[in-house]
Order: structure tokens, then C-alpha cells, then sequence
């Protein structure tokens, strides 16, 4: 039987129309409380997951965002892909405000206090995160957007900023010279974390505005109504996109994700201690 479908939505996705059989499900983790209850159903004859990033009415700054108990939770409700929503800036002149950017590739540039791994406490892996969201789950929302009639953009960088505060020009200008795409604050910690609970993960990153770089934002600097504004502008067709993609997706995996862990856990078993191996068992059960 195939895994349930996660689905984490950002700044203005809050809810999805037409889930059946709707609960609200509170998740317990070693890890502290998720952002807020998960709401479970089936959505066009699909299991599926829905967390709301931020908590309802938008109360958690990203940088306080419990990733790993987002993550632990979807992992232990069954979710077997994730697709993220997101608002995000856009870095380069032809991805306009209102397309939507299918990420292939994130850039970190946080400060390094948010936790990013579900190891460390007696327990080492280096998992491969040279592709870091899922091709097969990327195609098919990619696909999926263009058929509901959005802007769509497949590939591309996502650089990650801390937050919460927007970029000033001159790191604008420094990430246009890096050849950045797009500029969010929230992803990347989400598809580390997914990877490592083998968890497939793609973004779908709503351009909500040019960043601070450009000539036609050089008076009107970007603002939290600005990008909401056009965020709310995007969620309909990002609803839409989800809505089609999910019966795809119904079916057994055949990408790297699935087993993204194995021969990743560099401690012995016997070397790691039985709180952390409990702790972790959802996660590494299968090989220690």
C-alpha cells in the first residue's frame, strides 16, 4: 500500500477545500511539539497530511519553527512525500512575482541555530544530499502547474536566509552574483530533515516579489502586505496543483529517498546508546 502524501503549507495556505473524512491528529516526538495539530484524510481518493508551517494564524517566526518534530510527526503519520508551499523572493529578472519556482538545489545561509538533523547524542550519519528534493515528486508538480495554467520554473537554487528580517541590498546584490534563484527562510532544514526520514521532498516556491534588488522596488521596498498580497494571489493555483498531482503519486516509489539511510549511520549499533536508539527507532529501526 502506498505511503500517505504530506503536505506542509507556508504564509496563506492554511487549509485545503475537499478533504473527506477530515481529523485533527495531535503527534507526540522526542522533539518537542509540531507547529500545530496535523489535519488527516483523503483528498481525491488519497491519504494525505496536512501541517500548517507557521501554526494557525501565522504565530511561529521560521526561525523558531520546530523542523524536526514537523518532519517526525508526517514520518510517523506515514507520509511517505512531502510537498512544500512557500512564499519566496525572486533573485533574477524573468522569474516574475506570481510564477512558481520547483526548487532543484537550496544554498544555507543560516545562522546556524536551528536543528537540522535528526543524529547527533551518540549517534553519527552523513547522509548523501548532493539532490536534494526528490526529481520523480519535482516532475509531476511541475507538470502538474502547468496544466493548471501556472507560470511554472522546474530547477533553479533556493538560498535560505535567516530571517526574520528580509534581505538587505547588498546581500540582495551578493545572491544575484552567486547566481541564486530564489530567496526563502524556511526549506531547507524541511528537506535535510526529510531526507534523512526517507521522506521524498519538493517545493513549491510562489514568488511573491523581487527581493530588495530591483529598480522598480528601489522606492517601494518590500513589505509583509506586498508579499501577502500576492502570496493569496498564488494559493488557489497552488491548491489546484496539489489537488491534481496526489492521485499520481498513489503508487509504490522507485527513487533514492526511500532508502536515502542505508549505509548512511556511521556508529556501530552496539555503540549507540538505548535512549537515542528509542528515541530514533521510527527512524533507523530498519537498520540497527
Amino acid at each position: 500500500m502506498a505511503g500517505k502524501i504530506g503536505i506542509i503549507g507556508g504564509s496563506g495556505f492554511y487549509n485545503i477545500d475537499g478533504i473527506k473524512d477530515v481529523k485533527a491528529v495531535k503527534v507526540k516526538t522526542p522533539f518537542g511539539d509540531p507547529s500545530s495539530e496535523y489535519m488527516t484524510g483523503s483528498l481525491g481518493g488519497v491519504q494525505m497530511v496536512f501541517l500548517t508551517r507557521h501554526d494557525k494564524g501565522h504565530k511561529i517566526s521560521p526561525g523558531e519553527i520546530n523542523y524536526r518534530a514537523n518532519i517526525y510527526g508526517m514520518k510517523k503519520l506515514g507520509v511517505e512525500r512531502i510537498i512544500s508551499v512557500s512564499a519566496c523572493g525572486s533573485l533574477k529578472e524573468e522569474l516574475k512575482p506570481l510564477d512558481i519556482v520547483v526548487p532543484s538545489q537550496f544554498v544555507d545561509r543560516t545562522n546556524r541555530g536551528r536543528e537540522m538533523t535528526f543524529f547527533g547524542g551518540g549517534v553519527v550519519a552523513h547522509i548523501q544530499f548532493a539532490d536534494p528534493v526528490c526529481p520523480h515528486l519535482s516532475k509531476e508538480l511541475y507538470d502538474a502547474g502547468v496544466k493548471a495554467g501556472a507560470s511554472m520554473h522546474l530547477g533553479g537554487t533556493y538560498i535560505n536566509m535567516e530571517g526574520p528580517q528580509f534581505s538587505t541590498k547588498a546581500e540582495s546584490y551578493l545572491y544575484r552574483s552567486w547566481g541564486m534563484d530564489v530567496i526563502g527562510m524556511t526549506n531547507l532544514a524541511e528537506a535535510k530533515l526529510a531526507r534523512e526520514a526517507e521522506i521524498c521532498y519538493a517545493t513549491l516556491a510562489c514568488i511573491t516579489d523581487y527581493d530588495c534588488w530591483h529598480m522598480d522596488q528601489a522606492i517601494e521596498t518590500v513589505s509583509v502586505e506586498m508579499i501577502i498580497q500576492n502570496l493569496l494571489k498564488n494559493v488557489d493555483v497552488s491548491k489546484r496543483i496539489v489537488k491534481s498531482v496526489l492521485p499520481k503519486l498513489a503508487k509504490k516509489r522507485d527513487c533514492v529517498c526511500a532508502s536515502a539511510l542505508k549505509d548512511s549511520i556511521i556508529t556501530r549499533p552496539d555503540a549507540i546508546p538505548a535512549k537515542v536508539k528509542r528515541a530514533l527507532k521510527l527512524i533507523i529501526g530498519k537498520y540497527v
